[in-house]
């Protein structure tokens, strides 16, 4: 079986890689040698990482450092820019291993049939999972099916094959019986993924006014001894504002650890808190309101890439979000701002996320019953995506959403996409509208051409259908017939149309850069007598495109933004030097944000809809919650204790230096 396990993992990745390689910054170059570690001279910033890397020795030994690349996106002179630049941020910010956990462990079933194997498991990728296993196996495709009905949350860690699945295949084959594999708590913090500690050292350089002259970021993550993941957290730098001189280098540290592996918001979620914490630190070198210092660099077109934005409202996020949180009657002196014997801290962040679509197929039934059936091979991992296809057929056709089957995760249905990269929705849209319109096609033919139907003299072209009745266009819809009545008139049990729709993130030359935009507010609460910090109140604005399930949609930012609490107040896997196994693997060690910790929300959409994702205009929004929350908390942190941290989690360490006392 470990023979298999590398060429599995590229399989695996192959559904997932186009949106998580256009993360990791595409066309970067690197020049492998025959002993497998990259050769090359580390670029130069990274070298200036050294005191934070020094910082992790303790928990995971000295690791091996290779280089990785340039961005595509380097512009200008950010060298010499920098040099020149009147106001100067020169930073390094550290964010900590984290683990997954999601409540539900990671588990398979598996089950064979002669050479048919069938298997169960909590997958975030069934038809990824599918190929793996007849790659291991040596099965056709068609051999293997993958049954996902529901998923427990996943966060990333349930995208890959893992060992345990090729195990409980490999013994029920051996046995001859049905195997049943769960992994333990402990196990889920090694043997699944966790999103990888990462050094970043931000350089900005403005003009006296706030404009930004230069950016440079350079930033490591670790990684395990074989793999090659690679956390991009430069993935949202090269747009998210305007800059001419830009550069962006990484590089990874080996150490002796399990594999990393995506977790919510790859990248742009640790990315962000870097570059956002140093917007954060330049408006206060320079004295100017931390929200006018991202109006004053809001870009008009995506300068990484010479394109124009699809749609990007990040100005009116700021707006507001300003206005709801009362921000104009913030107080920027540190420690000025009081309230029933609490001192109360403010702070802003900008977020991101990457927008368009995977490759998807659907499959639309009108049934004779008056009821509708749609199929995908994607899957729900409590995102809603069940309500969200019903949503979609509903719309198209009229017919009640309790009279809407939704049909997911299985491989016997037509591919779907992954559950990854927020981009479900968005990529599900254009397939299940083209199906639903085939399905009404279909109805139109066999309303024209079936004995027993009441418009046998008319041409296809002739009629027309809305709201579950097909009619004359010369008569209207109020004269039309139900579209269960024509069916059971010609004794059809039902009509059918499959849909299709392509991926976007592969493509070579995009004419447009699509992305979500959005902002949060927070204020913090600090106790100085006890060192209490805590988060007391949060106002989030997003521009994710059009909301079709604005209830969900609300849960699902809301449920991020108490992730980040818990990304800068209490998430850290501590491994052990001696063995490079976690230390903290349970859920009483292994701290998270609870209901305790949940501070008043508000959740706004501007709800401007981005057809060049899909004609609804929807974008996925499940990961950009949580970009930049953790920036926002050491802002209002800073605000609130004079204490700068730039290594989370915060630390009560950390806070008793603050020299604000009542």
């Amino acid at each position: 079986m470990r023979r298999g396990r590398q060429p599995a993992r590229q399989v695996a990745a192959h559904g997932v890689q186009l949106a998580y390689e256009h993360l990791a910054a595409e066309g970067r170059r690197q020049a492998q040698g025959d002993d497998g570690q990259v050769d090359g001279d580390a670029p130069a910033g990274l070298a200036l990482i050294e005191g934070a890397d020094a910082a992790g020795q303790g928990e995971q030994g000295r690791g091996q450092r290779e280089p990785g690349g340039a961005d595509e996106c380097e512009r200008g002179d950010p060298d010499s820019a920098f040099a020149s630049a009147q106001v100067k941020v020169d930073q390094t910010y550290v964010t900590p291993a984290e683990t997954h956990n999601p409540i539900e462990l990671q588990g398979t079933i598996a089950t064979w049939d002669g050479q048919m194997l069938t298997i169960y498991e909590e997958s975030q990728a069934v038809f990824n999972l599918r190929s793996v296993l007849a790659q291991m196996f040596g099965l056709p495709k068609e051999n293997v099916r993958v049954i996902t009905k529901f998923v427990g949350s996943g966060f990333g860690s349930k995208l890959w094959q893992w060992t345990h699945c090729a195990l409980a295949c490999a013994a029920a084959r051996e046995l001859g019986k049905p195997v049943k594999l769960v992994l333990s708590r402990r196990m889920m913090f090694q043997s699944v993924g966790h999103r990888p500690r990462t050094q970043q050292r931000v350089r900005l350089g403005a003009m006296n006014e706030g404009k930004l002259v230069a950016l440079m970021q350079d930033y490591l993550n670790d990684l395990d001894i074989l793999g090659g993941y690679h956390e991009n957290c430069g993935e949202s730098t090269s747009y998210f504002y305007s800059v001419p001189n830009l550069r962006v280098h990484w590089g990874r540290t080996r150490r002796n650890i399990g594999s990393p592996t995506p977790m919510r918001g790859p990248g742009a979620v640790p990315g962000l808190f870097a570059t956002e914490s140093a917007m954060n630190e330049l408006a206060d070198q320079l004295k100017i309101d931390p929200v006018r210092l991202r109006e004053l660099n809001e870009p008009k077109i995506d300068e990484g890439k010479g394109i124009p934005f699809s749609s990007r409202h990040y100005l009116e996020c700021l707006q507001l979000g300003g206005e709801r949180f009362g921000w104009a009657n913030r107080n920027s002196e540190v420690g000025s701002m009081k309230r029933d014997g609490v001192i109360l801290g403010w702070g802003v962040s900008g977020a991101a996320w990457i927008s368009g679509r995977f490759p998807a197929q659907a499959s639309v039934e009108l049934r004779d019953d008056g009821s509708a059936r749609v199929a995908c091979g994607t899957q729900d991992i409590g995102t809603g995506t069940y309500t969200i296809l019903a949503q979609l057929v509903s719309d198209k056709t009229g017919v009640p959403l309790n009279k809407i089957e939704v049909v997911l995760g299985d491989t016997s249905l037509p591919p779907g996409p992954v559950s990854g990269g927020s981009l479900v929705t968005g990529s599900v849209v254009p397939a299940v509208f083209e199906a639903a319109d085939n399905a009404i096609t279909s109805l139109l033919t066999v309303a024209t051409t079936e004995p027993g139907s009441a418009f046998g003299n008319r041409t296809r072209d002739d009629l027309a259908f809305e709201s579950r009745r097909v009619f004359a266009k010369a008569d209207g819809p109020a004269k039309g017939v139900p579209f269960s009545d024509l069916l059971r008139r010609t004794n059809m049990r039902f009509v059918t149309g499959s849909g299709k729709s392509e991926g976007t993130l592969d493509e070579k030359k995009p004419k447009v850069s699509m992305h979500s935009y959005g902002c949060h507010f927070v204020e913090v609460t600090w106790q100085p007598a006890t060192a209490r910090l805590r988060v007391n109140r949060v106002v989030t604005v997003i521009d994710g495109g059009r909301i079709i399930n604005p209830l969900a949609g609300r849960n699902q930012i809301e449920g991020a933004v108490v992730m980040g609490i818990g990304m800068a107040l209490l998430e850290h896997t501590i491994y052990d030097p001696q063995n490079g196994a976690p230390i903290n693997s349970n859920l009483a060690d292994y701290l998270m944000s609870v209901n305790a910790d949940a501070p008043l929300m508000e959740v706004h959409f501007l709800d401007y809809p981005d057809t060049d994702v899909n004609p609804l205009g929807a974008r996925g929004i499940g990961e950009i919650g949580l970009a930049g929350v953790a920036a926002a908390i050491t802002a209002a942190t800073y605000h609130a204790t004079g204490v700068r941290v730039r290594e989370l989690p915060i630390r009560i360490e950390d806070l008793l230096t603050s020299s604000i006392l009542t």
